[in-house]
């Protein structure tokens, strides 16, 4: 996901994205870990848009780029 495709999203959708992106890290580590993960690959970029998304929260919180 890109930055510009973030920074159009609502809070609400925002928050919603965040959460299923942790969801589906959970998901991705356990199969890691029973060694079901075909694209290691997956795990970096998703915690990439993690970080992406918790940015652009932290952003607006502070007023930064509006």
């Amino acid at each position: 996901m890109k930055t510009k495709e973030i920074r159009a999203l609502g809070d609400e959708e925002l928050k919603e994205r965040l959460e299923a992106a942790h969801k589906e890290l959970l998901e991705l580590r356990f199969q890691a870990a029973t060694k079901q993960l075909k694209n290691h690959r997956e795990i970096p970029r998703l915690k990439k848009d993690i970080a992406r998304l918790k940015t652009i929260v932290r952003e607006r919180e502070l007023g930064i780029g509006v």
